[in-house]
């Protein structure tokens, strides 16, 4: 015997059983039908010949015409709306279609059909119900709003938000017509206009929870973040399980900056729900900012644990992992990513950076191409493969790249390699453009300063014109316990590899970690932080009567990014400038015994010698022992001189970088 509801095969038993609770329930008409349907089957089947027999003393005859045009009694609507709302569709609908055969002409009846048919997925059908409704009478609001709700499963958005228009045109204080046609208008990308569906049906109804949670959504699309973290607490407040509200809420909270509330939110939302993978992931961000990269990961790891087809999870986790120095991890997070999307340019552009630090530069060409193939106009990617062009000194492809990318330095890097073509003329076109646009940038003040001595031309230097009068050196040892705090941590740091090495090509017999010491150690590293923004403030001050742009543009807000190099006997590093920086430094944790006055020293310059050509080169070799610290414009050029020992040289290097 089949039975409409969801085409499945009823046994005899159980269509029994649903006539038995149908007739609890007062539905007559459809316990009866159930009866029928087992004697249609089953003929001698005498139970039901019994019952049949007693629910026909009970079924009203045939209809007269006065009747049909009548309603049913209260009791029997009451009983449909039961059905409706214990989730029994398919015994709903029938019932529905009992009392039409009576009542043809009811329209409660008629929108029960719709909603019941709109519960089972049979969405065509529904929208004949409400469209037969809405014949039967033109001003029955309530069949429109079914209606819209309907056309909008149906993915009839502009058709749906007619609807809804036409339901509250018909009851303007239709609460529910609001609200779903803010919804609608949001999906259309019409947030203005969502705003105010919302708002609407908040003044109709205060305390509707769900209408404060899609204010929220909507405010925060149009950049009102302030506003939606208002309207996800007022959702909070209303309904206080409301896990999706706390981790939107979190994401407001994050991009308003206010990282510590975000995290909160986030683990409420969590607590609330424990299997809500987007919030696990979104916390995962949060504490990415915060700096808690190794707790990041654990977030993103339990994000795709709960859902293993989470693209962003894996991407994002990749990304944590690449900071980390967990290489090999990083490149698998981003290959799963791409397994799932494969037309996901960013995380090819970001598998590129992770081979190009595990040395495959082949790969990360491959990789940072198929980025840009999938997205050609991928600044990021564009820049990305720039970088390795320009250190692997193919300068000129390098240039196309850095001309088709907007990101990161690459308009500096572009200067950078007119010059190192020597396109004298091209260079300065360009360092002339920044110099009108009066651009504050270390590279460009670099590039002034080495143009200068290479081409006798002097251009002004918005930066800083005469760098080398801006080196410190301080003695670290006269003020701090040097041992405890600097040499003890970096020790254990380095000693028990607790962050991995990245790939250095400019250090020779040495070792560099990777990421940002300050980030990955934060436990470790409180108090050495707290030294080294006291002694850039003590910086700041020794030179507040400068009149150049590293001091007078100093930047409102800034971040340390650290490291440590740690080099054996012969060890040195090749002349280089930190292109993020602004202000640059380091803290010699260990400088052994030099064997030869200038070992192990270190020199900041101008220029590279290999390209001063018959200018001197102008620099300054510092000699640093153990507790010196050096601070200097980052737009110096700077390096080691190779020293020989049994002991090792141990350097805590560190950025000055403007947020």
């Amino acid at each position: 015997m089949k039975n409409k509801s969801n085409s499945q095969q009823l046994t005899i038993q159980q269509a029994i059983s649903r006539a038995k609770k149908a007739t609890k329930q007062g539905n007559t008409a459809v316990a009866a039908n159930f009866y029928r349907a087992i004697l249609k089957h089953q003929p001698g089947h005498l139970f039901a010949k019994k019952q049949l027999r007693k629910l026909q003393k009970e079924l009203p005859q045939s209809p007269t015409m006065e009747e049909k045009t009548s309603s049913p009694p209260q009791d029997e609507i009451a009983a449909l709306v039961n059905l409706y709302h214990s989730g029994q569709m398919a015994e709903a609908e029938q019932a529905c279609r009992e009392l039409l055969n009576t009542y043809p002409q009811t329209l409660v009846v008629i929108n029960i059909l719709g909603v019941t048919l709109q519960g089972q997925g049979k969405l065509q059908k529904a929208v004949q119900a409400y469209n037969k409704a809405i014949q039967l009478n033109p001003d029955y609001a309530e069949a429109y709003s079914n209606l819209g709700v309907t056309l909008q499963e149906l993915g009839k958005s502009k058709d749906a938000e007619a609807s809804y228009r036409q339901a509250i045109a018909l009851k303007p204080d239709f609460v529910e017509a609001h609200y779903n046609l803010g919804v609608t208008l949001q999906e259309l990308g019409k947030s203005k206009d969502a705003e105010a569906s919302y708002r609407q049906a908040i003044s109709l109804k205060a305390d509707y929870a769900e209408a404060h949670y899609n204010l929220g959504v909507t405010l925060q699309e149009l950049s009102k973040l302030e506003e939606a973290e208002a309207s996800y607490r007022q959702a909070i407040a209303l309904k206080a399980d409301y896990a999706e509200a706390y981790s939107n809420l979190g994401i407001t909270l994050q991009e308003l900056g206010k990282l510590e509330e975000a995290e909160a939110s986030y683990r409420k939302a969590i607590a609330l729900k424990p299997d809500y993978a987007d919030a696990h992931s979104n916390l995962g961000i949060t504490l990415r900012e915060l700096g808690r990269s190794k707790d990041a990961a654990a977030s993103y790891r339990k994000a795709i644990a709960l859902k293993p087809d989470f693209v962003d999870a894996h991407s994002n986790l990749g990304n944590t992992l690449n900071y980390l120095g967990r290489l090999e991890e990083a490149e698998a997070s981003y290959r799963k990513a791409i397994a799932l999307k494969s037309d996901y340019a960013e995380a090819y552009s970001n598998l590129g950076i992770t081979l190009q630090e595990l040395g495959r530069l082949e790969d990360a060409v491959a990789s940072y191409r198929k980025a840009i193939a999938l997205k050609s106009d991928y600044a990021e990617a564009h820049y990305r493969l720039g970088v390795l062009l320009f250190e692997a000194e193919q300068y000129e492809k390098a240039v196309e790249q850095f001309k088709l990318s907007t990101f990161g330095e690459s308009k500096h890097y572009l200067l950078r390699c007119l010059y190192l073509q020597d396109e004298e003329s091209l260079f300065f076109d360009q360092l002339d453009y920044f110099i009108n646009q009066g651009e504050i940038h270390p590279m460009i003040g670099s590039l002034g300063c080495r143009s200068a001595l290479r081409y006798g031309i002097e251009r002004p230097n918005l930066f800083c014109k005469d760098p080398l009068k801006y080196v410190l050196k301080t003695n670290l040892n006269n003020q701090y316990d040097f041992e405890t705090i600097f040499v003890k941590t970096a020790r254990t740091i380095l000693n028990e590899n607790r962050i991995p090495d990245m790939r250095q090509v400019l250090l020779t017999n040495g070792r560099q970690t990777s990421g940002n010491l300050f980030d990955l150690e934060r436990d470790f590293t409180v108090e050495i932080e707290k030294i080294i923004r006291s002694e850039i403030e003590k910086y700041q001050v020794h030179f507040k009567d400068s009149e150049e742009g590293l001091i007078t543009s100093w930047p409102t807000d800034y971040s340390l990014r650290g490291w440590l190099v740690s080099m054996k006997s012969g060890g040195k590093l090749r002349p280089h400038m930190h292109e993020n920086g602004w202000l640059s430094g380091s803290i010699y944790i260990n400088v052994p015994l030099k064997l030869e006055t200038e070992s192990g020293n270190f020199v900041v310059c101008i220029e590279e010698e290999y390209l001063t050509g018959e200018n001197r080169n102008q620099e300054e070799n510092i000699d640093v022992v153990t507790g010196s610290m050096c601070l200097f414009p980052a737009s110096l050029l700077h390096y080691t001189i190779p020293f020989e020992s049994e002991e090792k040289r141990i350097v805590l290097a560190f950025d000055v970088v403007p947020v």
